[in-house]
């Protein structure tokens, strides 16, 4: 009897060790897979867990640079002439680093000599503030840029990195119309029907685009410029992620165009008296004269014999004639535009992968 519960007792004991030695081996495994689980990323390399695509809207800001900027420098612009614009894009991701991304924006551009030229700067100002030309400019643009990112990113969406920087270039068509508003009275004074108004001015040819001129002025051969452009974008920004499928995109970029037109300007004033508009009505022919030259709305009309006559009115030196030197703008820089964008980006069609640990 002494001998059989001997027995009995050496078995409970051996069977609590063994339970004991399986309890601490079971909980070393789960803390070793829970280990894997929160250090999860996905696995590595390329492949289609790390390709996806997503949509986005941006609230964006731009900036003019041109001939009607405050100095006569490529970089010159005017604060506070900045506008607001909207963006809807689509991108996708093809990898670690790379993605494409298509946007459509909408926004516009604005200047105008009298705010932004400083009258007492007798070196760059001066001639500006009294040109006394003006613009706004509404633009539509297609985009299309690839984005390359300086952290890659190995793993799934869900496990994107928390922040990158990027840079991004491409190319864009955009549409614009440059309009300037309409003064009170034509040239000779007469009233002026458009007063007040936003009129195009490619129609009016201000630099003499439809004019019958000869070999020897200087706009000779001038053609009218296109409403629809071409344009390189590029810039640089920060990606930030906010959860699984948000993602927040802080940017700013250039537009170089291949115009000098986004504000009607670039070239030599033109002989009044030959200004025709597209349409070649009497009347749209005044008001071509009139959004051309600008300078007697501030300082008035020259008295006497200063300046040049055209019959029933007359224009300052240096402005309203074609002359070499009577440059209305600069045709030998195209302008540019600046846009700074924040971008909120959501990822299509985010599920949840099982993960598989070992």
């Amino acid at each position: 009897m002494k001998k059989f519960s001997f027995v009995i007792v050496c078995a409970v004991l051996l069977s609590a060790l063994s339970f004991d030695s399986y309890s601490q081996l079971n909980r070393k495994a789960i803390k070793r897979n829970n280990k894997r689980m929160a250090s999860y990323r996905g696995k590595k390399g390329f492949g289609r867990q790390n390709v996806y695509s997503g949509v986005g809207i941006s609230l964006n800001a731009l900036n003019y640079f041109g001939d009607l900027a405050p100095l006569p420098r490529k970089f010159s612009t005017d604060i506070s002439f900045t506008k607001p614009s909207i963006g809807l894009s689509f991108f996708h991701r093809f990898g670690p680093r790379y993605s494409l991304q298509a946007q459509y924006m909408y926004g516009a551009l604005s200047g105008s000599d009298a705010e932004s030229a400083d009258k007492n700067d007798a070196e760059n100002g001066v001639f500006r503030y009294q040109r006394n030309l003006s613009f706004r400019n509404r633009i539509h643009e297609l985009s299309i840029v690839a984005v390359f990112d300086l952290f890659e990113n190995q793993s799934t969406y869900i496990s994107r990195v928390k922040w990158t920087p990027y840079i991004f270039a491409g190319g864009a068509l955009f549409y614009h119309n440059p309009q300037a508003q309409a003064p009170a009275t034509f040239l000779d004074g007469s009233p002026n029907p458009y007063a007040g108004q936003w009129v195009d001015l490619r129609p009016l040819g201000t630099e003499g685009q439809y004019s019958d001129l000869a070999a020897g002025d200087v706009n000779f051969g001038i053609k009218p410029y296109r409403n629809l452009q071409f344009s390189i974008p590029f810039g640089l920004g920060a990606r930030f992620r906010v959860n699984e499928v948000f993602d927040i995109w802080a940017d700013f970029s250039f537009r170089y165009t291949f115009t000098d037109y986004l504000d009607d300007v670039s070239a030599n004033y033109v002989d009044l008296s030959k200004i025709k508009s597209e349409s070649n009505d009497p009347t749209m022919n005044k008001l071509a004269q009139a959004m051309s030259y600008r300078t007697n709305e501030l300082l008035g009309a020259p008295p006497g014999n200063v300046g040049v006559g055209y019959g029933t009115f007359r224009a300052w030196p240096g402005y309203g004639a074609e002359y070499p030197d009577n440059l209305r703008g600069n045709k030998k820089n195209n302008d540019i535009f600046m846009v700074t964008s924040v971008r909120l980006t959501y990822i299509l069609g985010a599920t949840f992968h099982k993960a598989k640990f070992r």
